[in-house]
Formats: C-alpha cells, structure tokens, sequence
C-alpha cells in the first residue's frame, strides 16, 4: 500500500466564518490557526499547505479572561533607536480589533514562507459584514 500525498491542483480550499461574539480570543485562534495549516483535513501533510479560509467578524467583540486585558501589551519596533512602541490590550481594541486577532492566528502558523501564506488566508474585520459572500463560506461554531 502507497501513502498518498496530494498535489496542489487538487487540494479544495473551504471558506469558513467565524462570529468572535463573546469567544475567548486563545480558542478562536488555535482553531483558526488549526483550520487554516489543514490540520482538520484528512488529506494533511505538513509541508503542503492544505488550509481553508477563515473570515473572522465582530472582531471587536472578541474577549480575555482574568485580568489579561489590562496586563496584555504589544509592543512593536519602528527600527529607530529607542523606537519600541507599546500598546495597551483595551487601546488596540479600541483603534484595530482586527489586528488583535490577526496577531494571536498568525503567533500560532509555523514562522516559515508557508507560514506566512497560510496567514494570508486569515480575513478579520470588525463589524458583522464581510465581502466574501460570493465565496459562500460556512458557518463555522466554536466553542467558548
């Protein structure tokens, strides 16, 4: 018996949608991350990129648990001397909830050239439209 690996031709990629209403922001990322690497399919290797698309709304009504969102700090480096930039959890959410889910998925992909493929398959946005209706995506629950 031969093991089967896929080609890229034949590999079908799913849209899914996921509402962040009220999720923990560590769940809904590791199953994003999951679904969007393949490891949900049956047909996974892991290096051929086999992931689905994944919309993300309502990226603002995303949630911490404890007193994370008042610790929790990004920091960014502009390359300048002294250049580091920090930002609060709450502020963030505030200017781009989008950007907080896109960070937590991404954090979870290999740090690799596949990786940041995979990652470009990550939509986000924050209120409750998307512009992928042509694309029919599913309805995808996660778990709180």
């Amino acid at each position: 018996m031969s093991t089967y690996i896929p080609s890229a031709k034949e590999i079908e990629r799913k849209w899914y949608v996921v509402d962040a209403t009220g999720k923990t922001l560590g769940r809904l990322a590791t199953q994003a991350a999951n679904i969007l690497s393949g490891k949900n399919n049956p047909k996974y290797v892991p290096y051929i990129d086999t992931g689905d698309h994944v919309i993300v709304i309502n990226a603002e009504k995303v949630r911490l648990t404890g007193l994370k969102s008042q610790a929790k700090v990004y920091r960014r480096y502009t390359g300048f001397p002294g250049g580091l930039r920090e930002e609060s959890f709450t502020r963030l959410l505030e200017r781009r909830p989008d950007k907080i889910i896109e960070e937590a998925v991404k954090g979870m992909l290999p740090k690799n050239k596949m990786g940041r493929q995979m990652g470009t398959k990550l939509k986000v946005y924050r209120g409750d439209k998307h512009p992928h209706q042509a694309q029919m995506p599913e309805v995808l629950e996660i778990q709180a």
